[in-house]
């Protein structure tokens, strides 16, 4: 296609970036809607432009979604010089925005943004009075990066907008004084998922003679009954430093594939006041639902849609049978320098534990930076309490704030940077000097999470310099639930 190649020319001539035959390769498979996995470190922002120019040409404006506003707005100020040099504006959405400044950015002929500020702009135009307060225009292209997180990890996951609030009667509190002593097996049971909770009869027992209700299953008991469900569930199957955090005095949810707050995410009306509850904290006035949709039912507005993402082959089925979507593997530039060693594995979370402290400071001692992989907030500060007088950052959703900073000190030598699943996607740790000569970034992943392409994330951060290949160690442990993960260790990755 004649576009992509004076595309990537432009690149060459306004920003000075060459672009490789494999970025080449790569935009024209987004340009015939396809979802291209690139391994991370390949260049996915600069392939997504000459094929984001095909889309935009065609006059009808091209979203390109990014993983937070952070990527957004760095991405549009980056490449907008080629845009603007081609003839189209580049914009970009924020938190925050009037929408006034939203309706200008979505008129642009590229607008770089979030999935989620697109669904909830689309859902406050549901719900405008008159056209001129909408700021979306119809929808025609979408180029997405990190693919698979947005069209399966987070396809079911519903954007909600809610208004009409009213304040809750304090049931959620009254009932809690009564679930929070409830005895697993005995008051309620967990199912062997745990995803599910249910009342036993002792429990049903309790509840009956705690509120002098009668029989708790009667039609005029439906509040009370659905009360003790969300109160038994924000006990047994939540939990504070892995589900959720609570910052500021709210319940902030924890994506599980991310690792960040999610932000705009609240659980439904009476399990966000039970956790409330839970948590002895101020029952917050819950609105109705006006409007919801799904990522998958956003993402089935556009006309065409593409992706991008290191780890697409193990899902190559889904994008097939649910979107239509073929995904094809681009070679890497040059080969993978990364070593990647075998899991693992240890009797007793204790052991494990001990081990990945020893190898961290042995690592630490030879000035090599090292990147932990942790599930949870609780496990990340559980591991930084563990190595105790050694220098490092703890990275999570409780300080998420400051993830910029910590990112751009975990390359350098000496560092060493505890981190949730947020530092396994988006992100690209800079080495510091004489790193390279030195291993390079040694990432750990303390667990193999249910998705093996969470641990190809994490073990995307490693293996993106041009020295050569070094042996290395590594250490994870493999976790097929939540209640086995204090019984396994595994594999990752280390390299330059």
């Amino acid at each position: 296609m004649e576009v992509i190649t004076a595309t990537a020319e432009v690149a060459r001539r306004v920003i000075g970036l060459d672009m490789f035959d494999v970025q080449i390769e790569a935009a024209r498979t987004l340009a015939h809607g396809k979802i291209a996995e690139m391994q991370t470190g390949e260049g996915k922002t600069l392939a997504a432009v000459p094929a984001t120019v095909w889309f935009a040409k065609q006059g009808h404006g091209v979203h390109v979604m990014t993983v937070n506003d952070y990527l957004a707005q760095r991405d549009a100020d980056w490449m907008g010089p080629i845009y603007n040099f081609i003839g189209l504006a580049a914009g970009c959405i924020q938190e925050g925005m009037s929408a006034a400044e939203r309706r200008g950015a979505y008129a642009c002929g590229v607008t770089y943004t979030t999935a989620n500020e697109v669904g909830f702009d689309y859902l406050r135009d549901q719900l405008a009075l008159h056209l001129s307060e909408q700021v979306h225009r119809p929808f025609a292209a979408a180029v997405i990066d990190e693919v698979d997180s947005i069209l399966i990890d987070e396809a079911r996951i519903p954007l909600v907008i809610a208004g009409g609030r009213y304040a809750g009667d304090g049931l959620a509190y009254r009932v809690d004084e009564i679930t929070r002593t409830f005895r697993q097996e005995l008051d309620y049971t967990i199912d062997e998922h745990g995803h599910n909770v249910v009342l036993a009869d002792a429990g049903v027992a309790q509840v009956e003679k705690a509120f002098g209700c009668g029989n708790l299953f009667d039609e005029v008991n439906l509040p009370l009954h659905s009360a003790v469900q969300d109160s038994l569930h924000a006990h047994a199957l939540l939990h504070r430093d892995v589900d959720y955090v609570v910052k500021d005095g709210a319940i902030q949810p924890v994506d599980e594939f991310k690792g960040r707050i999610a932000r705009d995410r609240r659980w439904p009306a009476g399990l966000q006041s039970a956790l409330e509850a839970k948590e002895q904290l101020v029952l917050n006035a819950q609105g109705r639902v006006l409007g919801s949709i799904t990522m998958q039912n956003l993402m089935g507005l556009y006309p065409q849609i593409c992706g991008m993402t290191g780890t697409a082959a193990s899902q190559a089925e889904e994008f097939r049978s649910i979107y239509e979507l073929a995904a094809e593997v681009i070679p890497t530039h040059r080969p993978s320098i990364r070593v990647d060693h075998p899991d693992r594995v240890f009797a007793t979370k204790q052991e494990k534990e001990q081990a990945v402290v020893e190898e961290i400071r042995r690592a630490h001692g030879s000035g090599r930076p090292v990147l932990v992989g942790t599930a949870s907030v609780e496990e990340s500060e559980q591991l930084s309490a563990k190595l105790g007088s050694t220098p490092h950052e703890v990275l999570n959703a409780r300080n998420d704030e400051q993830e910029a900073v910590i990112i751009a000190r975990a390359g350098q030598r000496g560092a060493v940077t505890i981190s949730t699943n947020m530092a396994g996607r988006g992100i690209d740790i800079q080495l510091g000097e004489e790193v390279a000569e030195l291993g390079g970034l040694y990432v750990i992943g303390m667990n193999k999470h249910e998705s093996r392409r969470i641990d190809n994330q994490l073990r995307g951060r490693a293996g993106r310099g041009r020295s050569r290949q070094l042996p290395l160690l590594s250490l994870t442990r493999r976790s097929p639930s939540r209640q086995a993960r204090h019984r396994r260790l595994g594999s990752s990755a280390g390299s330059r």
